[in-house]
């Protein structure tokens, strides 16, 4: 770790870049939601909320050519500038007098859609600037610098809306996202790709299709796509839990819960993320089957509980195995593709896996309105459940190996497949 930060300085400027970043999400979120919670009055807009801010990542596959394609730097720097625009406008909004739910709901997937480019962004610059051997140290520094940030914002940022108001966080995030286009703009990373003459539109769309055609290709000629089918569901039941949690917060207590409830789901990822050096040396399989059935059965015993300090803390232990097996899986996927079509790899599987968490967002706040926050909070447990079910049953997937082991060969990479040039 202090190699790292302190010798590297490439990888110290986009580490803590991401750190300040993600203080900005945290803050943002929390803020957006409840003042949706607050100004619409029900679960039912929290939900939409949810909707709108979750769908942009469904169509992070679009960003994965452009990533593989434009200079990370750049595109890094200039979008967290346009999210410190956008996100000053609510207090802008508030202060003029014609701040609305409408409003905040068109802001949200605006700034969603920006964020896309940062995950499949770093993805892809990580084995530029770090060795093979510390791909999975980077990456659970990584997962540090989004669930530790997020575990002590969101916590903060629940209090602080009792405290002071959402629209003045809303003042402090901007600040957040101007700090790290600053941090990003400190990177010195040579293009991998070669630079190339002015092309008209047609050929350049010509080839945006060809690349975004090839990343799906390799994807679903792989057993990434048997993957994919518990992260569908799963993340169908996390979607419809963001949407209901601040009703599900209020009911047990107020705001204060609500940043605990998501601090939990920050502390839970962490745990695991930066457990993943110790946990990698165990078959993948096995280790996503018995991960995945203690987290969906400690968050389904977390909702009957009725002392919130354990509820809390039985939620946060169902996250580890979500941080342990994000990190572990894409250090190996780091290591096994190819570096040229790791933003398109990346962006196609996030998509596709973040697919449900929108409509699972829409469908939690219906049904909180059906029956309730609590009923919706239990329910979704399936949804962690169902990973380890489809891993037990699948005999591919609960053969894997160790990631040290695991070969192009083992994720169903044929030779051909992660060969072609961009």
């Amino acid at each position: 770790m202090k190699e790292l930060l302190i010798k590297n300085r490439n990888f110290a400027s986009l580490f803590f870049g991401r750190l300040v970043t993600n203080m900005g999400d945290s803050i943002y979120y929390v803020a957006a939601m409840w003042l949706v919670y607050e100004l619409g009055g029900s679960a039912f807009y929290t939900g939409l909320a949810g909707f709108l801010t979750l769908i942009p990542g469904t169509l992070q596959f679009l960003v994965g050519p452009l990533v593989d394609r434009w200079q990370i730097q750049k595109m890094l720097v200039r979008t967290q500038i346009i999210q410190a625009i956008l996100v000053m406008l609510i207090p802008l909004a508030h202060f003029m007098g014609f701040l609305t739910v409408s409003f905040i709901l068109i802001i949200m997937p605006i700034i969603s859609a920006l964020n896309q480019f940062t995950y499949p962004g770093q993805a892809a610059i990580l084995p530029r600037i770090v060795r093979k051997d510390q791909l999975v140290k980077s990456n659970s520094l990584f997962s540090f610098a989004f669930q530790g940030v997020d575990l002590a914002f969101n916590a903060l940022a629940g209090i602080l809306i009792t405290l002071v108001g959402a629209i003045t966080l809303y003042m402090i995030d901007g600040v957040t996202f101007i700090a790290a286009a600053i941090l990003f703009s400190l990177l010195k990373v040579k293009s991998e790709t070669k630079s190339k003459e002015k092309q008209t539109v047609g050929v350049a769309l010509a080839e945006y299709k060809k690349d975004l055609i090839e990343g799906f290709t390799i994807v679903f000629k792989s057993h990434l796509a048997k993957f994919l089918l518990g992260s569908i569901v799963a993340n169908c039941a996390i979607g419809s839990i963001y949407a209901i949690l601040p009703a599900f917060a209020d009911h047990r207590g107020g705001s204060e819960l609500y940043g605990l409830y998501l601090a939990a789901i920050s502390g839970g990822a962490l745990i695991g993320a930066l457990g993943a050096s110790w946990l990698e040396r165990y078959p993948l399989g096995k280790l996503t089957i018995v991960l995945f059935f203690l987290g969906g059965t400690t968050w389904m015993i977390s909702g009957f509980i009725p002392m919130n300090s354990l509820s809390i803390l039985l939620f946060g232990l169902s996250w580890i195995p979500i941080g342990a097996t994000n990190v572990i899986i894409g250090a190996a996927l780091q290591s096994i593709v190819p570096q040229h079509l790791l933003g398109r790899i990346f962006s196609v599987t996030s998509s596709l896996g973040a697919m449900a968490m929108p409509f699972g967002s829409l469908i939690g706040g219906y049904l909180a309105g059906i029956f309730s926050s609590t009923s919706v909070y239990i329910g979704s447990a399936g949804g962690i459940l169902f990973i380890s079910l489809v891993w037990t049953l699948n005999k591919t997937l609960r053969s894997l190996p160790h990631t040290s082991k695991l070969n192009p060969e083992e994720v169903g990479f044929a030779d051909e497949s992660v060969t072609v040039p961009s």
